[in-house]
């Protein structure tokens, strides 16, 4: 029996592309930040920022140059990631609004039943204990930066001593040494990083002080003919708070998790930030400078967050290595959507928008993608689950809405692959915390199609290629009438295809 069981394991194999190159399934191992930009990274650009981790992957495999989101924001990012569905259709639309259902179909569950050891170590923010796990290891809701608490199988909670994502990578390795390994594994290490309110590792503080960041060049954008994204609150000028998110005349014992450091951490906590207060004091600044000031101190604690980040992604890139699992192991890094970094004067997200709409996404896999390869196609994160079941080499069922991208990081594919040519969007959380209204659209390779509602109807379209940067709605001028009913057509297609019954009832109501 185990003879005839082995052969037909090898005749899989041999159908396979991705086997036949690799010999045996691969391990897989998914990073999952929090907000963290692509706009941020040395890989897409970055000279600031230091990331030589995540920057390692992408030359080492391949990187996404348009990966899109399908919701801008933490929790239906992570539901959409287990299910490979529009968050329409796994039920999870909004932030903390309701538990998700863990009961429907999610990948996990598929590689378990194939064979495959299964992890959820960090951040899952989903209002529901995992399924689909051997092993789980998570933090209550959002999280802290400092000390934070786990909730680990049946349910208890425990509190640990460190920063979190040191602790979540320590947990993620011990759980990969302790593994079964005459199985496959498949390990989500779910990072709190680089989550508001930006706490860095106390090594990493003031790890950009000496760098005066330049404005992006729409930090002052006045949002004309661009209704919708002038009525928000999420400006770096009116929304960010100089206390919780700056750390100007901070409470120290309100911080999450500073009450159990020691008072030697204590001390450098607090040493720091009375330096800063020091500075905003001293300055007396108003007006413009203020906003300025406020964009530095954000990037500076944003970027030193990201610090501990990317060095944890080298703890498990060095950590494979040594024990020579790089060789069959697959590693992804990628954030739960986009975010703002000074970009329109904005932080945050949920916009279609481009900072917002892309997020990041690298993966190495040797021997299958050619290292320094690069996809620019539309990918979807409803792609990231069917493209996991496509590695583990397992049936993808027909009610994800996603595909594999699997053919397209091929070292052996086709340059010609045949891929999607425009992506769908649904935004729904509004009025609170950032009064962003709820929208749709279609992201096409060159245009971008927005229908605006639940009080600011409108449409916008941008030209991307003569318009990066989103500044000019070119809805209602002459020269679009053309290209908007295309548009129009390819987003009521969309939408069928779907079944966004919400959004095709406001697609055809009038405006």
């Amino acid at each position: 029996m185990k003879k005839l069981t082995f052969i037909a394991f090898c005749l899989l194999s041999l159908s396979s592309g991705i086997f036949a190159q690799t010999k045996e399934r691969p391990n897989i191992i998914f990073i999952f930040s929090d907000d963290h930009a692509y706009q941020a990274i040395g890989a897409y650009g970055n000279k600031l920022a230091k990331t030589p981790n995540i920057d390692r992957i992408a030359r080492e495999g391949a990187l996404l140059t348009n990966n899109l989101v399908t919701n801008s924001i933490c929790g239906p990012s992570r539901a959409t990631l287990l299910t490979g569905k529009y968050s329409h259709i796994n039920g999870y639309r909004n932030n903390d609004r309701t538990k998700f259902d863990i009961t429907q179909l999610l990948f996990p569950d598929l590689l378990q039943k194939g064979g495959y050891q299964t992890a959820w170590i960090g951040k899952l923010h989903l209002n529901s204990l995992p399924t689909g796990f051997d092993y789980w290891n998570i933090l209550p809701g959002q999280g802290i930066y400092y000390n934070p608490e786990f909730i680990t199988a049946p349910n208890d909670t425990v509190r640990k001593q460190g920063y979190v994502a040191d602790i979540i990578t320590e947990s993620s390795l011990d759980w990969i040494n302790k593994r079964d390994q005459k199985k496959p594994f498949f390990l989500v290490v779910g990072q709190k990083s680089v989550h508001r309110e930006w706490h860095p590792d106390l090594q990493d503080l003031g790890a950009y002080d000496d760098i005066d960041f330049p404005l992006p060049e729409t930090f002052y954008d006045n949002y004309a003919g661009r209704s919708a994204a002038k009525d928000q609150d999420m400006s770096i000028e009116k929304t960010m708070r100089l206390k919780e998110d700056l750390k100007v005349h901070l409470d120290y014992e309100k911080v999450p998790g500073y009450k159990f450091f020691s008072d030697e951490k204590k001390k450098i906590f607090k040493d720091y930030y009375d330096k800063i207060t020091k500075e905003f004091d001293d300055k007396k600044l108003t007006g413009k400078a203020l906003t300025e000031w406020k964009y530095q101190r954000y990037i500076k604690d944003y970027l030193a967050t990201a610090n501990g980040l990317d060095r944890n992604i080298g703890k498990i890139l060095d950590y494979l290595d040594k024990t020579g699992l790089s060789k069959n192991t697959v590693v992804i890094y990628a954030s739960d959507q986009g975010f703002y970094m000074g970009e329109h004067g904005w932080f945050d997200k949920r916009f279609i928008y481009e900072e917002s709409l892309k997020t990041p996404f690298v993966i190495r896999y040797p021997g299958v993608i050619k290292p320094g390869t690069k996809v620019d196609q539309l990918v979807s994160n409803i792609d990231w689950a069917p493209t996991v079941l496509d590695l583990a080499g397992a049936k993808i069922p027909a009610e994800i809405q996603g595909k594999s991208f699997l053919p397209l990081l091929d070292k052996n594919a086709k340059p010609n692959t045949p891929w999607r040519e425009a992506a769908y969007y649904h935004y729904y959380e509004f009025p609170f915390p950032h009064h962003v209204y709820p929208h749709f659209g279609v992201r096409t390779k060159r245009y971008k199609l927005v229908r605006f509602y639940g009080g600011n109807d409108s449409w916008e379209l941008f030209d991307l290629e003569k318009d990066p940067r989103e500044l000019k709605n070119v809805y209602a001028d002459k020269s679009s009438e053309a290209i908007v009913k295309t548009l129009k057509q390819q987003l009521k297609s969309l939408i069928i295809e779907y079944k966004d019954d919400e959004a095709l009832k406001l697609f055809d109501s009038p405006i």
